[in-house]
């Protein structure tokens, strides 16, 4: 850390200039496996989403708040969540949305089989498995801001001229 000297320079120490570290990616091994794919990332809720092609297919969650929905999160509809849950008995709904039931589910960090589950979870999205992955919905492009009076007065009379 830099500090002022008695006669006004600065000093500066190695860890002044040192590249910041990065954290490093909640559950790892599962960008790991997905790396085939060339799936892309992008912070969302303070996690890191996990994108193939357009489809986000997983949350990767590793937070101190609500740590009972650490693992990976899976995108998913409602109609799949029977015939996932037969794949993955441990997997249930994320309790910190606030609903009992979400389309995104969770693959607990606290179960005993999470990472054979995390495992399973990308061998189903290599083999472009229906039940997982979604294509999010476009954001509306934001409205243009209405004239007021003013606004509309001096436009009015710039197209006289």
């Amino acid at each position: 850390m830099s500090r002022l000297r008695s006669r006004g320079r600065l000093e500066f120490d190695a860890a002044d200039f040192a590249p910041k570290r990065h954290r490093s990616a909640p559950h790892e091994f599962v960008l790991e496996t997905l790396a085939p794919l060339a799936p892309s990332t992008r912070p969302m809720f303070g996690c890191l989403a996990v994108y193939v092609e357009e489809k986000i297919v997983l949350i990767l969650r590793d937070r101190a708040t609500s740590p009972e929905d650490n693992g990976v999160w899976l995108a998913t509809t409602a109609a799949h969540h029977a015939s996932l849950r037969r794949d993955f008995p441990s997997m249930r709904s994320i309790r910190v949305l606030g609903h009992p039931i979400t389309h995104w589910q969770v693959l607990p960090a606290d179960a005993p089989d999470f990472e054979q589950a995390a495992l399973r979870a990308c061998a189903f999205i290599k083999l472009n498995d229906p039940r997982i992955g979604k294509i999010p919905k476009r954001r509306a492009k934001p409205t243009a801001r209405p004239k007021t009076k003013r606004r509309a007065a001096r436009g009015a009379a710039k197209r006289q001229r």
